[in-house]
């Protein structure tokens, strides 16, 4: 409501005194305070602060009337009348001529704010005061308290009297007395005929202040008790005044009372404070909350603050300030929500931790409309001697300022969804319109900064100027303000602001006339004609309706109280508003979509329609006076009404879900008077007519049934005029916001599955739910409630601290107080309101609430939020629960989705003491472990992991994280398995002690190439020392543990090895199933170590069994292209033998090349690790011939000696890599849908030109398309890298087939001939080549050029196998030589290549 901003200002008298003020006290109006020190009053000005007068009593009359104490003003403000020991001294206030003033404004030449405004001295300058005392008064007994009535003084003397003077009139006529004992007091009024019930001799009135509402007296006397005096005839006379006491309270201290909701704070000795109401029917004092500190917000000094010493309402009465005799400032809402404590935090600690000791307060008063709080501190015991040199010789007054909430200003904002605040010269604005977000997301305001005290004390944060996503987050995700300075000439005392639904336009009113600004343009539209907006002023508020500024105002020239539209769009000009004149003035304005609803000073309200008029050249307004409702017997004062608002609010019968209700009608009215919310309904007892049946010019509105109470110390209301059908729950609800009481809602129940309603059962509820901060704003179907908090920021250590330990009035304010800021935020209620709902066995309801919000973003969060609250009681109860609630919350959340994820949530942000009866209620984790596996939600699985954990035996958990990792290396979710390798090695080391944490939700993706070149021949067995993430950061949730060498360690640990068991099993899954590139992500992304491993594999499951199939298997998933011989192959000069066919070779290579040094990869050929050794022993058991091969990196012929029409033409995809797949990739890949890989022929370097066929350049262009991916090139190299030095010969064919590499298959047949290779792999590459090739010539033909490249080894492999056969002829032959003697001949070449 009210915030904090900046530092305060400390304000030095200029004029030279040893003495320093000690009281303040504000005029009628809050224009002029007087200041009194011992034997000097002194008249400030409130805008600018400055000195005006100062009346210094000479030593004679000092030594007479003694010190002042304290005073009170006249409230034309014409005589201020000052206290001093048993004297009132009356001084005359007087004005000087009519254009003198002591300060002026003085602009530049040509400034626009030229001295041609009416009324701009009065706004603008300082005047000019004189001071004339005199004769005093002698009450001849101290003085205890000053009261001013209309034309009376209230004087409280320590005999126990009360003397009434007259401000006009001294002596005896002007002067009346009455004794305290006079007075009856009683309980309440209805026992107060027997005569005084309280014994108040020597008691006397230490404190009392009028309350214009109650029509009375609120007391403190010298006892500790509190009471209020009413007078019973419209004079105070003794025999006129009636007292009650409130019983059980003896420590008061001090008093102040709110006239706008009649109520009565009273201070007391045990730093409480105490509000009370009077009730209406017996007269007597109740109770209605109390202002007190909570040992939880304030452990360390909420019982040590001593008296409350001052009580301040603000000037609008919708906060208080409160100050203690310890010292020390509380804000506080009008009901008890606590806004602002300097006893805490940065207030009470400096930046290096020490303890501040608290400013003692002495006086403390609002300025005008409460953007200013001027505050007189206490000099404390060492200040009495001279100042040292390192602090101000003064203390003067500091000045905090404020900016507080336009609902305490304008209460029709409550209808919009945006936070605005008001400062004493600008509007903080969150704008709401998602649309317009972009235009001006990037600014900071429209207006000036001012000084570095009055700068815009609000963030920004550094990320703002980021572009914002559409929809929420325009409100939520960012807490920019838009900050709006407001124009000078609009300035006044009060002025009042309104921002339209879209919140894009700014209306602001201050002493005449209006303007409004626009966020779009960041424009001021003001009046044209400076007479026109002379002459009114608005008075009721001012609104939005559609894209025109409704406007309550008075007419001077007419003398008229009138209501007039504006378009936005036009010129503000009278001759464009629609003028509608009023019987009264009004006193609140509000709009419900096509109507205006006023409340007048005659306690009427009156409802007007609108409607749009497009007939002329500019849009006009028509308004008609539809109904007019007489408040008068229910409201005793029309100020006591705070708010009104026009609602689709209903209680009747007919509410169904099936036909929502109509919310365009206005049902009902809303009124707040001082804190009760009354409600007047439309009266629908009677027969009711169709809309049909009634013609449009014979509509009468119902009238309205007689008011009802519907809630109590209601501070704001929040209601909308939208409908959605899917979110009625919350849109046809009504929001309170209730102080200390947090907030209300009162929501509609809805009969499901569009059944009648049981007549039983009622049409609403009331809810009452906490939360932690301020509501300013809901937003209605996002369930959410937007607000402002004080944020605090130190900058003590810039200024040394002061001069000593304890902190003085006299040090700098930058040590004194950290620098206030307000910041925007929001809380979610949602929770709350299911679980009221839950608690009332209202589940149908809330699941109907909950299904209509399942939608939000943040709904998963509010489910477990709901579970949370609810175990955290119930689970830490002394006292057993007879009923507990939460087996119904957790039945409750099984009807969503995220069940499952919200349990685990929920206990993993729990002690682990309250675990066991958290799954006493929703379940075994072992069951809603494997819940999560059926529903392949391994990442919430990992979860209950860690609550196995603790839970159970680690068998049980083994148990458990064996499923888990196996079916996360099914699914390719590596991060997880890297977190149940470290959660298995843990198990079997002793390493529980820190559980694992949870698995990240977000999976690094593997869709690129493999990260081949790290972790390759790292063994999960062997040590993980030089394990490296790479750029998947998991340094801190992911640790291998360390240990010993290989080869420095005998025997593996028994649970590495259980890994390793479960990873082999997983890569022999992976090779039988012929998925390559899982295999390869598997082996990078978990350091497995593929090469040892196919090693031992070699023989068994590394063979390949149906070479067609692998091949087809390959193609799919590395997306690679089968080649397809074009149209014209027949006939095309590359096959002709006029070119040679090694070109095609030699650019597979230079792409190869290219690829791995340019590819979006992080590593390249460079990065090849050092190959393991019993993988390059391999190699060197087959001869130095062998060695020679590498296919990652050979040599290539240059390209770039084409010439450069042919290169831009056609060669551009291999030197401009930009896009990541090639144009084979984007075909279907079927067999016979790829382009071809034919021959290429060798260019000749030395030639400086090159002639080609159009045939020709087609068929280069062919073979570039025919490529797959880069990336997948890249991987595919590398796995033949990894093959060949395993020695997987077959799985190398494989490979050399698909990327159509002559010299690969070449050197694998080469290798055949070493004894190293067993019979059956020479075999089994015959077989598939054969295969290969019959399939080659059936289903693929564009495979047949490249196999004719081949045809050479092909025949010598034949040749072989031939003389192997009949060499074998001449052996002896055993039982067990038949099968390699038959698969000899069934290996004979059955055609040719």
């Amino acid at each position: 409501m009210y915030f904090l901003t900046g530092w305060p200002r400390r304000l030095l008298c200029p004029l030279k005194s040893e003495e320093e003020p000690f009281y303040i006290q504000p005029s009628t109006q809050r224009f002029y305070f007087a200041v009194l020190s011992e034997t000097q009053l002194s008249i400030w000005f409130s805008r600018p602060s400055v000195l005006i007068v100062s009346y210094i009593e000479s030593a004679k009359a000092a030594a007479q009337f003694g010190s002042y104490q304290c005073a009170e003003w006249k409230p034309d403000d014409s005589m201020i009348a000052v206290a001093s020991n048993g004297y009132i001294l009356l001084f005359d206030v007087l004005g000087g001529q009519e254009d003198k003033y002591l300060y002026e404004a003085v602009y530049p030449k040509g400034s626009p704010r030229v001295k041609v405004t009416p009324g701009y001295k009065q706004e603008q300058c300082a005047p000019a005061l004189t001071l004339e005392m005199k004769k005093p008064v002698d009450l001849e007994a101290p003085i205890t308290s000053l009261q001013s009535l209309q034309d009376d003084l209230l004087v409280c003397t320590a005999d126990g009297y009360l003397h009434v003077l007259h401000w006009d009139g001294l002596g005896s006529n002007g002067r009346k007395a009455i004794s305290l004992t006079t007075i009856p007091f009683s309980l309440d009024l209805q026992s107060a005929r027997g005569g005084p019930s309280l014994d108040l001799d020597k008691v006397h009135i230490k404190c009392m202040e009028y309350c214009v509402t109650l029509d009375g007296f609120a007391a403190v006397l010298s006892d500790g008790r509190l009471g209020f005096i009413t007078p019973l005839g419209n004079t105070v006379t003794a025999d006129q005044l009636q007292g009650v006491w409130a019983a059980d309270v003896m420590d008061g201290t001090c008093v102040a009372v709110n006239n706008k909701y009649r109520l009565m704070a009273f201070g007391c000795a045990s730093g409480t404070v105490l509000v009370y109401m009077i009730d209406t029917t017996t007269g007597s004092m109740q109770l209605s909350h109390k202002l007190e500190l909570t040992p939880k917000h304030y452990p360390d000094i909420y019982n040590k603050t001593g008296p409350v010493k001052l009580i301040r309402w603000s000037p609008d009465y919708s906060v208080v300030m409160v100050t203690w005799e310890c010292g020390g400032l509380s804000l506080w809402s009008v009901f008890g929500a606590q806004l602002i404590c300097t006893l805490g935090e940065d207030f009470a600690y400096r930046s290096d931790g020490t303890k501040k000791e608290p400013i003692k307060i002495s006086s403390m008063s609002w300025g005008a409309e409460g953007y200013h709080l001027w505050v007189v501190p206490k000099l404390n015991e060492q200040m009495a001697d001279p100042p040292a040199p390192c602090s101000p010789p003064r203390v003067g007054i500091l000045q905090f300022h404020f900016i507080k909430s336009a609902l305490t200003v304008n209460p029709c904002t409550s209808n919009q969804e945006q936070v605005l605040l008001h400062g004493e010269d600008r509007l903080y604005l969150t704008c709401g319109d998602p649309a317009q977000t972009h235009n001006y997301n990037n600014t900071n305001g429209g207006g000036g900064g001012g000084g570095p005290q009055d700068g815009s004390p609000l963030h920004s944060p550094p990320g703002h100027n980021a572009a914002l996503s559409q929809g929420l987050s325009t409100l939520l995700g960012h807490k920019h303000w838009h900050v709006i300075q407001v124009r000078a000439l609009l300035l006044w005392r009060r002025w009042f602001a309104a921002i339209d639904s879209a919140g894009q336009c700014m209306a602001v009113a201050g002493r005449r006339g209006f303007a409004h600004y626009s966020l779009y343009s960041r424009k001021w539209k003001l009046f044209g004609n400076i007479t026109q907006e002379q002459n009114m002023t608005v008075t009721g508020g001012l609104a939005w309706w559609k894209d025109f500024v409704v406007v309550a105002c008075y007419n001077f020239i007419d003398q008229q109280e009138e209501l007039r539209l504006y378009l936005r769009s036009s010129n503000l000009d009278n001759a464009f508003a629609s003028v509608t004149r009023l019987p009264a003035d009004t006193l609140l304005i509000n709009v419900f979509r096509d109507m205006v609803i006023l409340f007048r000073a005659d306690c009427s309200i009156c409802l007007y329609s609108l409607e749009r008029r497009n007939s002329g050249p500019n849009p006009s307004a028509s308004v008609e006076l539809l109904q007019e409702v007489s408040m008068s017997r229910y409201i005793p004062h029309p100020a006591l009404v705070v708010s009104v608002t026009l609602t689709s609010v209903r209680t009747e019968t007919g509410i169904t879900l099936k036909a929502p209700q109509q919310a365009c009608v206005a049902e009902s009215i809303m009124l707040n008077l001082a804190g009760q919310l009354i409600m007047l309904q439309r009266d629908r007892s009677g027969p009711q007519l169709r809309d049909k049946d009634t013609p449009p010019n014979n509509k009468k509105l119902l009238s309205f049934c007689p008011p009802v109470v519907l809630a109590q110390c209601v501070e704001n209301v929040w209601t909308t005029c939208r409908s959605n059908r899917k979110k009625r729950h919350l849109l046809e609800a009504l929001w309170l916001s209730c102080g200390e009481a947090g907030m209300k809602v009162w929501l509609p129940l809805f009969p499901r599955d569009h059944r009648k309603p049981h007549s039983f059962l009622s049409r609403r509820i009331m809810l009452p739910f906490h939360i932690n901060i301020y509501p300013l704003a809901v937003l209605f179907e996002d369930a959410l409630v937007l607000g402002a908090s004080n944020e605090t920021v130190l900058y003590d250590g810039l200024q040394g601290g002061g001069c000593g330990g304890a902190a003085s009035p006299s040090e700098p304010l930058e040590a004194l107080f950290p620098y206030c800021t307000v910041e925007r935020t929001s809380q979610i209620y949602l929770h709350h309101i299911l679980r009221q709902l839950l608690v009332r066995n209202l589940g149908e309801q809330a699941l109907l609430l909950a299904q209509s919000c399942a939608g939000l973003p943040y709904f998963p969060h509010v489910m477990e939020l709901m579970v949370h609250v609810v175990l955290e009681e119930e689970a830490t109860s002394r006292e057993p629960i007879p009923d507990p609630l939460l087996p119904t919350v957790a039945k409750f959340i099984t009807e969503f989705p995220l069940f499952l994820q919200t349990i685990v949530h929920c206990a993993r942000k729990t002690e682990y003491a309250l675990w066991n009866y958290l799954f006493a209620a929703v379940g075994n984790p072992k069951d809603l472990f494997e819940e999560c596996l059926m529903a392949q939600d391994l990442d919430t699985a990992a979860s209950y992991l860690i609550i196995l954990q603790n839970m159970e035996v680690p068998a049980v958990s083994r148990q458990h994280a064996t499923l888990l990792f196996n079916t996360a290396l099914e699914q390719g979710k590596w991060d997880l398995c890297r977190h149940m390798i470290r959660f298995l090695k843990a198990i079997g080391s002793g390493e529980m002690d820190t559980p694992p944490p949870t698995p990240s939700t977000q999976e690094p993706s593997s869709t690129g190439g493999f990260e081949f070149f790290r972790n390759r021949s790292i063994s999960l067995s062997q040590s993980a020392d030089c394990i490296t993430t790479g750029k998947f950061n998991l340094q801190k949730t992911f640790s291998m543990p360390t240990g010993p060498s290989s080869k420095g360690r005998e025997v593996e640990c028994a649970e590495n090895m259980y890994i390793d068991l479960m990873l082999w099993r997983h890569a022999r899954h992976l090779l039988e199933q012929v998925r390559l590139r899982d295999l390869g992500c598997f082996s990078a992304q978990l350091g497995f170590e593929l090469i040892g491993w196919l090693c031992r594999e070699r023989n068994r499951v590394a063979r390949v069994e149906d070479f067609v199939g692998a091949l087809k298997t390959l193609h799919r998933d590395f997306l690679w292209p089968f080649p397809v011989l074009p149209a014209g192959s027949l006939s095309s000069p590359l096959k002709n033998g006029r070119c040679r066919a090694v070109l095609s070779t030699t650019l597979l290579k230079s792409q190869s090349a290219d690829s791995l040094l340019h590819s979006d990869m992080d590593t390249g050929p460079a990065a090849l690790p050092p190959v393991a050794p019993r993988g390059r022993a391999w190699l060197e058991a087959l001869g130095p011939g062998a060695k020679d091969m590498d296919t990652g990196s050979s040599s290539s012929h240059s390209l770039h000696r084409l010439t450069p029409e042919t290169q831009d033409a056609f060669l551009s995809p291999l030197s401009n890599k930009v896009e990541e797949y090639s144009l084979g990739s984007a075909t279907d890949l079927t067999e016979n849908s790829s382009v071809v890989d034919g021959d290429w022929t060798m260019v000749d370097e030395n030639a400086s030109t090159l002639s080609l066929s159009q045939a020709e350049l087609e068929h280069i262009s062919m073979e570039l398309a025919s490529k797959g991916p880069d990336r997948s090139q890249v991987q595919l190299r590398y796995l033949l890298h990894i093959f060949m030095e395993a020695g997987c010969l077959e799985w190398c064919v494989v490979i050399g087939l698909i990327l159509r590499e002559a010299n690969v298959i070449k050197q694998v047949i080469g290798y055949l001939d070493s004894p190293e290779v067993p019979p059956e792999t020479v075999q089994s590459v015959r077989s598939g080549l054969l295969a290969v090739d019959s399939w080659a010539s059936t289903d693929c033909l564009g495979f047949k050029p490249f196999l004719s490249l081949i045809r050479p080894q092909l025949q010598q492999l034949m040749e072989a196998a031939a003389e192997q056969v009949h060499t074998e002829a001449f052996q002896a032959t055993g039982p067990g030589d038949s099968q390699p003697e038959t698969q000899a001949e069934e290996g004979k070449p059955t055609g040719s290549f």
